[in-house]
């Protein structure tokens, strides 16, 4: 460690990303990328953008993205925020609305950034363990809080609260900020966008990255009152006024037009997974009700690492998590029919099983 360094990154321990491996014939399952590609209008918009206009300056309001995502959700484009991916957009949020007196809320098992940016910003926190069946439940978070915030679907879990039970948990905390990280909802959850209007203590952040398979592009925003809006953009602004390029605000705005490849899309993702579902209990895994576009699943007989492992060798590469309560169990991305295939008859090498999977 470098005696330049100040003393709040010695106490980091940052995020650690799904790997990006290079190896030949890889089926990638691992950073739940979508399998099917953005929609054409997207990579032409992007094109239309590759002139001599990329030497000035993007809109640093991102106007026209933001009355289209307005539209889009049915809301004022003074409620909407983008920013670099959504991971910048929580990022802002953790530092404009999550430190407060009292400790920020969130699951014991979820997304591993949360702690990360506790650390970063000197929020503190207390993390509510998941029930037995790993399940976020509502009456765990009836305790007093600076603020909140739930994945939904969870993550790495995929297990999904309904909208009346976000009410609840925003009933429980009027007075404490509530963001819902919906960077999986579109694969079956139930958005909590419909509530903004009446709680304006509800920021609801999504992403493009997934059911708009645009993770390369980096385009994340965040929905709720306008005063929470003005909040996150001081930050971001004190910060970066320029987050989202030329090419990224008309590649999202592209993709919010053209709405019939967005539900066809999701809609395929969907059948995969269940495809994926099916295929892993066929081979004697335990799957979690999933409305994400991966699933998490453990075998009995098996470790999870151990799984892991041998899949790797194979050229098959799925995500693999330590921490106690969940080492058992591997997060698998819905890939393409022929990855899912490729997957499940790896899997019924492994484990020496010669029963028939599809």
């Amino acid at each position: 460690m470098s005696r330049f360094w100040s003393s709040l990154t010695y106490d980091l321990r940052p995020y650690v990303p799904g790997e990006q491996p290079r190896i030949a014939d890889l089926v990638k399952l691992n950073t739940n990328e979508n399998p099917l590609g953005p929609s054409p209008r997207v990579l032409e918009a992007i094109r239309g953008e590759a002139t001599d206009a990329l030497r000035l300056y993007p809109d640093p309001q991102a106007t026209a993205l933001r009355a289209a995502l307005a539209s889009y959700h049915q809301v004022q484009p003074e409620q909407v925020f983008v920013g670099n991916g959504s991971d910048e957009v929580l990022a802002h949020a953790f530092a404009a609305l999550l430190k407060h007196d009292m400790p920020l809320l969130f699951p014991d098992i979820t997304y591993s950034f949360y702690p990360v940016y506790c650390r970063l910003f000197g929020i503190a926190f207390e993390a509510v363990p998941l029930d037995a069946a790993l399940n976020i439940r509502v009456a765990d978070y009836l305790r007093p809080a600076g603020a909140l915030i739930i994945p939904n679907p969870n993550a790495p879990t995929g297990v999904a609260l309904s909208r009346a039970e976000i009410a609840t948990l925003l009933a429980q905390h009027p007075d404490a900020p509530v963001v819902i990280d919906e960077a999986y909802v579109d694969f079956g959850a139930e958005t909590a966008i419909p509530l903004v209007a009446s709680h304006p203590n509800l920021l609801v952040v999504q992403t493009m990255s997934k059911s708009r398979a645009l993770a390369g592009l980096r385009v994340g925003y965040a929905i709720g009152d306008a005063d929470l809006i003005e909040a996150l953009t001081r930050v971001k602004d004190s910060f970066n006024s320029y987050p989202l390029g030329r090419p990224a605000q008309a590649g999202a705005i592209a993709s919010l037009q053209d709405e019939a490849w967005f539900q066809q899309s999701r809609a395929r993702v969907i059948q995969g997974r269940e495809r994926l579902n099916g295929g892993l209990v066929a081979l004697g895994f335990d799957v979690l009700p999933s409305s994400a576009n991966f699933v998490f699943a453990r075998h009995p007989e098996h470790e999870g690492a151990a799984l892991a492992a041998a899949l790797r060798q194979r050229a098959v590469i799925v995500r693999h998590f330590s921490a106690a309560r969940i080492s058992g169990y591997l997060r698998i991305t819905v890939g393409s029919d022929e990855q899912i295939d490729r997957l499940l008859s790896e899997l019924s090498e492994i484990l020496g099983n010669d029963r028939r999977v599809g």
